[in-house]
């Protein structure tokens, strides 16, 4: 469900957003890496070297689940991804109305070869192995860790970590999840530890553990698909290593360092930081636990 103080469409975004990008402090200079960043005159604005010139040729999945999309319409504007790809697409130059939509199945959109699109935003995680089909822009999304649990829970409605700490709670072994209990919960109890997420899954539905953490890309899969009324408690604060989401462009495109200039644009003037809090903590119903 989308609030009514939420962006609603492509256009609010980029009018609510713009405005906040001009109340923003100035770049502290910790710019990505040069690889990462390209001078206003290798990215002309709206004048990049896409597959229909003057057009931006955006791929996702069909369906596009939420709340990374919504109404499986990413060219409406809304969720998360969707949000994300309408500001990088501002900030080369291109509105709203130049952005075009392609269908793409996951892994098709990181296999070797050609591809229909300038680029691919589908929650893909940037690992070593792909960037040798693909590229990567700078990553726009860290995944947090999350505390779900069901309906019913004696945690279902906690709203704070110290709610969890007298909670029986669990993940899987060697993971940042478990990480999260130990270093940012830190329960009275021993938390307990399961071979797999299926494993803790079961664990929870059968009262083993009140809750258990996973990460948020989870924790919306089990809670939607899942689990029988399954609850998204909250979302930790960061820790450990994230994994870390990028956008993903055809290998060697020559718009890689293009559309990771926007996305650092994004993140140093703190747009990447709002549209998290409205797709995910709040219209996404995984709310920050403090």
């Amino acid at each position: 469900m989308v609030s009514r103080n939420t962006l609603t469409t492509a256009g609010g975004a980029v009018l609510m957003l713009a405005a906040l990008a001009a109340c923003a402090p100035a770049d502290d200079g910790t710019a990505a890496s040069p690889t990462a960043s390209a001078s206003s005159d290798s990215c002309p604005k709206g004048a990049l070297q896409t597959k229909a010139a003057g057009k931006l040729t955006i791929g996702t999945d069909n369906p596009a689940y939420e709340p990374w999309f919504s109404d499986n319409k990413p060219s409406n504007g809304k969720g998360f991804e969707s949000a994300v790809a309408y500001q990088v697409a501002e900030r080369l130059g291109y509105s709203a109305a130049n952005v075009t939509w392609v269908s793409v199945t996951f892994n098709n959109a990181i296999a070797p070869g050609p591809k229909s699109f300038d680029f691919d935003i589908n929650e893909f995680s940037i690992t070593d192995d792909r960037k040798k089909a693909v590229d990567f822009s700078s990553p726009y999304y860290l995944v947090r860790q999350t505390v779900i649990t069901t309906k019913g829970s004696k945690i279902a409605s906690a709203k704070s970590i110290a709610d969890l700490q007298s909670a029986k709670l669990g993940a899987q072994v060697g993971t940042t999840s478990y990480q999260a209990i130990t270093d940012v919960i830190k329960p009275s109890a021993k938390p307990s530890v399961f071979n797999n997420n299926d494993d803790a899954k079961a664990a929870l539905v059968n009262g083993t553990v009140d809750g258990i953490v996973v990460d948020l890309p989870t924790a919306f899969y089990m809670t939607g698909a899942e689990l029988k009324d399954g609850v998204i408690v909250g979302q930790l604060p960061q820790v450990g290593v994230p994994e870390q989401f990028g956008v993903v462009l055809d290998k060697d495109s020559p718009l890689t360092g293009c559309v990771s200039g926007a996305v650092d644009e994004l993140r140093q003037d703190g747009t990447l930081a709002v549209l998290e809090k409205t797709w995910l903590a709040q219209t996404g119903g995984a709310p920050e636990l403090q």
